[in-house]
């Protein structure tokens, strides 16, 4: 335990370190004219390092292998952005018409992403775990359908197939020919499109949210940064998207356009009894 010293005047006086560790943390350190980042000096990394290196260096507390970052900066490009339809980036647009800060709108829309709007893929990493260690796909499937729940990562209520899925799965199977990665998240995933796929005249392939679910398994990291991870890469296309409803200059703009109302399904117009 830390030294409590009496100075002169008899008040207790805390030792400085006691103090300064009440917020001690191996990921920075900052001091007049240093910063270091996970022990490397900001200096070296600018202009040495990609974006993803550095996000990667920061969760993980080392830096990436070339093959190791190219897989991260895939899965961050990918998910940045999926149109105006998406709840978060609506309302990070509506929120920038009505006058608040960039930052309100940006964060409007971040705090969107929960659950059911940007946790698919945290949902998926966590059944990829479950396949990956050993039970079965087909049953795992079962499951779901008994429990008439979605399989989180496989399906898209707009695309027929999902445009990123290919790309990001051949990133994969590159990395894991090559070692870089051990392929068990990967076979999982192939091994559930399969089994939902299987007895259906059309397929149920992998989407968005699975293709990135499998890179953040394959590269190591637990299901919640994934969503952590998925939240940073849409925050990208938010941000664009209250950039370019600010600069529009329109006043707040609702879910309708103006003409429109929205519908009603209550009682019918009626008139307040009188008091009694």
């Amino acid at each position: 335990m830390s030294e409590v010293h009496l100075p002169e005047g008899g008040e207790p006086m805390i030792e400085e370190r006691r103090v300064t560790d009440w917020w001690s943390t191996a990921v920075s350190e900052i001091r007049p004219g240093r910063i270091t980042l996970r022990g490397y000096p900001v200096e070296q990394l600018i202009g040495r390092v990609t974006f993803a290196e550095q996000i990667w260096l920061m969760l993980r507390g080392e830096l990436p292998s070339p093959g190791q970052g190219r897989l991260l900066e895939a899965a961050l490009v990918a998910a940045v952005d999926h149109g105006p339809q998406a709840p978060s980036i609506a309302a990070a647009r509506m929120a920038a018409t009505c006058g608040v800060g960039l930052n309100n709108a940006v964060a409007t829309g971040t705090g969107l992403l929960g659950d059911v709007h940007g946790g698919a893929g945290q949902q998926c990493m966590e059944v990829l775990e479950r396949v990956a260690g050993g039970e079965e796909a087909r049953a795992v499937v079962a499951d779901f359908r008994a429990r008439r729940a979605y399989v989180p990562g496989f399906g898209h209520r707009f695309h027929p197939r999902d445009p990123r899925r290919d790309p990001l799965l051949a990133l994969v199977h590159e990395a894991v020919e090559r070692g870089e990665v051990p392929g068990r998240a990967l076979a999982a995933g192939l091994a559930l499109e399969a089994a939902l796929s299987d007895g259906r005249s059309r397929p149920v392939p992998m989407n968005i949210d699975g293709a990135t679910a499998i890179i953040y398994a394959e590269l190591g990291f637990p299901p919640e940064l994934g969503r952590g991870l998925f939240v940073l890469s849409r925050s990208v296309g938010i941000l664009a998207h209250a950039w370019e409803e600010t600069e529009g200059g329109a006043r707040i703009k609702g879910p309708l356009p103006r003409p429109l109302l929205a519908g009603y399904h209550g009682p019918p117009e009626r008139d307040l009894p009188p008091k009694r």
